[in-house]
């Protein structure tokens, strides 16, 4: 009896697996994952120390009187101009660029031959390349001359609408300075969804076409969706770059009050006027400049979070799905 359990018992005991024993980590994993590790906490002490030197610098502003701040009114009432004008500068370029650079995107991905559309791609990236200052010339000498006769037609047959009632001859306005800044995003957008779209399922392509799609049907049920995520992704990129451009829209544009007219002379962004008045600033002027540097901050940094939680709520939807 006890001979059968001691034989069932070394049975069991040659039948048990054998531990698998740890393999030693290698040299060149452990320096790849410290450097990771420490590449990921000095952007963190970097944005903290950017964060608390403007914040810092801000305090004299935020805790003078208000007769004593740039238009005699308070901080608020200085910066808020420049918030809505930097918000309108954005978002018209956002909508410009954004259609378009999807479009190009799956020009370039879905229907151009592959030499025509590596071609257009090579392009589109290049303009990524051009400095801010040669926009910004171009859009003065070039775009803004050339699109006077169209705020001429938009003050005579739009000027009911608040936004086109007194057209500048020198072209120099918000919506000059909002298409050249369309023209600087496009290439991001552009890139980040071609690369998105290309990446596409080719299962999920041929599926939707062997069930009778069309092309554009395909594209609308399989490629549209899968690439949502990078599209808002490339989109917010392209916004940081058009809230943060300081050179393009410093030339272009000619600084004044606030106004909702798009085509007529006025209005600022907060580059525009850190970079027009920072060089000769000093004392509570510099902590202004400072302190709308630190709104801009607050305002980018929302509008990456924001797209980060739209990304992220889109997660569920993946290519093996």
């Amino acid at each position: 009896m006890s001979s059968s359990t001691g034989g069932a018992g070394s049975a069991t005991e040659q039948s048990a697996p054998d531990a698998v024993p740890k393999s030693p980590r290698r040299l060149g994993d452990v320096v790849f994952s410290g450097a990771s590790l420490g590449s990921g906490i000095l952007i963190l002490i970097t944005l903290l120390g950017v964060a608390l030197f403007l914040v810092v610098e801000a305090l004299p502003v935020l805790t003078a009187a208000p007769d004593a701040i740039t238009g005699g009114a308070g901080f608020f009432a200085y910066v808020w101009p420049l918030v809505l004008g930097t918000l309108m500068a954005s978002a018209i370029a956002l909508l410009v660029a954004t259609p378009i650079a999807v479009g190009i995107a799956l020009f370039v991905s879905h229907y151009a031959p592959p030499k025509l559309g590596n071609a257009i791609g090579f392009v589109i990236d290049l303009l990524a390349a051009v400095p801010s200052v040669v926009f910004g010339m171009w859009g003065l000498q070039v775009f803004a001359p050339a699109l006077g006769d169209l705020y001429q037609w938009l003050e005579d047959y739009m000027s009911w609408l608040p936004f086109f009632t007194e057209a500048s001859n020198t072209g120099r306005t918000l919506m000059t300075a909002s298409l050249v800044l369309a023209v600087m995003i496009l290439p991001i957008i552009t890139s980040v969804s071609r690369e998105v779209f290309l990446q596409t399922p080719k299962l999920h392509e041929e599926a939707a076409l062997a069930l009778g799609a069309t092309k554009w049907e395909m594209i609308q049920t399989a490629v549209l969706p899968f690439g949502k995520p990078g599209v808002i992704g490339g989109t917010m990129l392209g916004l940081g770059r058009a809230l943060g451009e300081t050179m393009a829209v410093t030339i272009i544009l000619s600084p004044g009050l606030f106004t909702l007219n798009l085509i007529g002379s006025g209005n600022a962004t907060i580059p525009s006027e850190i970079a027009l008045n920072f060089p000769e600033a000093s004392g509570l002027r510099l902590s202004e400049l400072i302190a709308a540097g630190l709104v801009l901050f607050v305002i980018t940094l929302a509008v990456n979070l924001f797209a980060r939680w739209i990304v992220d709520k889109r997660s569920e939807f993946s290519g093996a799905n």
